[in-house]
């Protein structure tokens, strides 16, 4: 017998370890993809790896923010952005808002 609670109608369940990674290297692409550089595959594979640790040690607020972009991009900026950036060699700033671009989209 299971002990799960039934899922409400706009509740998700919890994402399983595979699509946080593929989440995480899709944001990634998306983000250098804006910042039209070029950056080296083993600094993303290094990006990819930092940030999926990052986003697992701090699942329980992803999860229950997951409908809310704004917030999580805001939680990116703060504990992703700025190791990504000193990785990459871009201006935090910079990586904030292609960050954004990609994520939240607009601008």
């Amino acid at each position: 017998m299971h002990n799960l609670r039934q899922l409400g109608k706009h509740e998700q369940p919890p994402p399983n370890l595979r699509a946080i990674r593929r989440s995480c290297s899709k944001e990634l692409y998306r983000t250098i993809k804006r910042l039209n550089r070029y950056i080296e595959p083993e600094k993303i594979r290094a990006a990819e790896e930092l940030y999926y640790k990052k986003v697992g040690a701090n699942l329980l607020f992803i999860a229950e923010n997951g409908s809310n972009r704004k917030k999580l991009a805001d939680w990116w900026d703060e504990n992703v952005c700025p190791d990504i950036a000193e990785l990459w060699g871009v201006a935090p700033r910079e990586l904030s808002r292609a960050f954004r671009s990609a994520f939240v989209g607009g601008g």
